[in-house]
């Protein structure tokens, strides 16, 4: 396995969420959203796939539909953590250089989103790559929960971050980009992300990606066309249901 050509994607679940708990189990179409996460990601063929999980049902789905999971603690504060305990787990040898981290509640992500996700690391100049997409809805400029990234063009489909926020921004007329939670680490920038203490904005604005500003980590973004949908609530499990049942999704 070739890490100059592949990149170890890990898919981290866990069972405690508030607003919809067991939801990496919530049946979408006769499969459990973790199933339709990892085959998503599985499709994207930028290298194995494993869900990093803390709870053995999951783990059991995972390996029942034919993929792979790895146990990890219990005790983690955050899916970069849990990664990171997962990478070591798996590949204690070093193998591959780009780590990948996928989100368990995003069971319409498109597999071209992950591989985009991906591109940016070819760059040795950068740490950690992410994906946007421009936010069509008037109502989503102003949402909080509609995390914006602001940054400085570099080509046509990509940018270099310069900041993370929930409001409004950049200020004046233009197109506003919505940051989708995919990561690819760097093996080293992993390492020294999870080893950072949580940051000034990232406590103030709740995102933890600016820990890695902050820290003088630089982040690329990736524009793609489509916004996955999260599924944090009963209401966004129906759409998912919904959406998932169109034929562009079948098989």
């Amino acid at each position: 396995m070739s890490s100059a050509a592949e990149a170890l994607v890990l898919i981290p679940a866990r069972m405690a969420a508030t607003r919809l708990p067991g939801k990496p189990l919530a049946g979408i179409n006769g499969v459990p959203m973790i199933v339709h996460v990892w085959r998503r990601a599985t499709e994207a063929r930028i290298g194995p796939v494993v869900v990093a999980t803390d709870d053995a049902a999951i783990a059991e789905a995972v390996r029942g539909a034919g993929g792979e999971a790895v146990m990890t603690r219990a005790d983690h504060a955050n899916g970069s953590s849990r990664i990171h305990e997962a990478v070591r787990l798996l590949d204690s040898a070093g193998r591959y250089d780009v780590i990948v981290n996928v989100q368990g509640d995003l069971p319409t992500i498109e597999p071209a989103s992950v591989a985009a996700c991906f591109a940016p690391l070819a760059d040795p100049a950068v740490d950690i790559a992410t994906i946007a997409a421009v936010i069509d809805r008037d109502e989503d400029r102003t949402n909080e929960n509609v995390v914006k990234v602001v940054g400085t063009p570099l080509a046509a489909d990509r940018l270099r971050a310069l900041y993370f926020t929930r409001a409004t921004a950049p200020w004046g007329p233009g197109p506003l980009l919505h940051h989708i939670g995919l990561y690819a680490y760097r093996r080293a920038a992993l390492d020294r992300y999870v080893a950072l203490p949580p940051s000034a904005l990232e406590q103030r604005e709740k995102l933890e990606q600016l820990r890695a500003l902050e820290a003088g980590m630089r982040i690329d973004v990736a524009l793609v066309d489509a916004v996955p949908l999260g599924v944090d609530t009963p209401a966004d499990l129906e759409r998912a249901r919904s959406l998932l049942a169109a034929p562009r999704h079948a098989g």
